[in-house]
């Protein structure tokens, strides 16, 4: 947690998911005496929490090679809490690619896991949110990689949307089956063959039909994950921008603004990332939660709240499980790629 502010918010958020989760205890790395000043207006955080001093931080600039070796960092420290079991889970809104370096180092991949994926929620037209995976832990992913997003994507639509069997496409260039690399061709053969599994394959699905809701999980590398989170995160403001430019333009738009506005706040909370916040580490052993940097504190209680959730229902218990299911899969999981190095 880095400046005032930052260490603010983070108390602020904390204090707010303790209200939904009351059992809930806190260990906070930091700077003790601002973290200390910030508790003071939340006496019911500070009865639960116990405050580790550090004065080393994870600046937004350091390359993971750097980060991983600040050892004393608050970051590293949070991180080693729940290696040793002194934590259940860990929540950051710091450098995204220090954090997957350093939880990737600390706490390892769990058994059947080639790679970890950073999943996050996406909202949608249907009932639920989406869960898309991976978002930028992973750059180049072959078809068994993709098969492993998918499982993991899962298990996690599974806790957060109370389903048996979530619906999971693979995030193509098309819907049809010939489209596509080989490593997405390659991957769609073995979920379609995997009856066992604790999920429905439907196929493909493309950028412009994310937000559709027809889909429960969407499984793409890297790369592909993280420009289309951009993009729609991009599209998202365009969206608010140019309707507030709209509204604010003349008188007429201003007292049209006032007959919509029960519908424009509706549109506000469907797109407001904060209702969202909280992209998930999958694969690893052990939940650690990344918090969006720039989070008031209701997305910083969301994000505390994805990590209670996932403690609260196993998601490292319910993922070994269903890798082993993969593994089980017997001549169709032989046909994929060794993983990429």
């Amino acid at each position: 947690m880095g400046g005032d502010e930052g260490v603010r918010v983070m108390m602020a958020g904390a204090a707010l998911a303790r209200h939904r989760h009351e059992g809930l205890r806190f260990t906070l790395f930091g700077d003790e005496a601002r973290i200390k000043a910030a508790l003071d207006r939340h006496p019911n955080l500070r009865a639960a929490s116990d405050v580790v001093h550090s004065d080393s931080v994870v600046d937004g600039s350091d390359k993971p090679s750097v980060a991983v070796r600040k050892k004393t960092s608050s970051m590293a420290m949070a991180i080693a809490a729940v290696k040793a079991g002194e934590a259940g889970a860990a929540v950051s809104a710091g450098n995204t690619g220090a954090l997957m370096a350093m939880a990737k180092l600390a706490l390892r991949t769990m058994p059947g896991v080639d790679r970890p994926a950073l999943a996050a929620m996406l909202p949608t037209l249907g009932d639920n949110d989406a869960i898309m995976l991976d978002l930028g832990a992973n750059t180049e992913c072959d078809a068994r990689n993709l098969v492993q997003f998918a499982v993991m994507g899962a298990a996690y639509a599974r806790i957060a949307f109370d389903l048996d069997r979530p619906r999971v496409r693979l995030l193509n260039i098309g819907t049809e089956e010939l489209k596509g690399t080989d490593e997405i061709r390659d991957a769609a053969a073995v979920l379609r063959a995997a009856n066992d599994l604790s999920l429905q394959f439907d196929g493909f699905t493309e950028g412009d039909k994310i937000a559709r809701g027809d889909s429960d999980v969407i499984v793409c590398d890297g790369f592909s994950g993280n420009v289309a989170l951009k993009t729609a995160e991009g599209t998202a403001r365009f969206v608010t921008d140019v309707l507030r430019k709209a509204f604010t333009s003349s008188i007429r738009s201003k007292i049209g603004f006032l007959i919509s506005k029960p519908a424009m706040y509706m549109l506000k909370h469907h797109l407001d990332p904060n209702n969202h916040n909280g992209a998930v580490f999958l694969g690893l052993n052990g939940v650690v939660v990344k918090s969006h940097g720039s989070a008031d504190e209701k997305g910083v209680a969301n994000a505390v709240h994805v990590a209670a959730r996932l403690l609260e229902e196993d998601i490292t218990r319910r993922i070994a499980a269903d890798m082993a299911g993969v593994e089980g899969l017997g001549a169709v999981a032989s046909k994929l790629e060794q993983p990429v190095k």
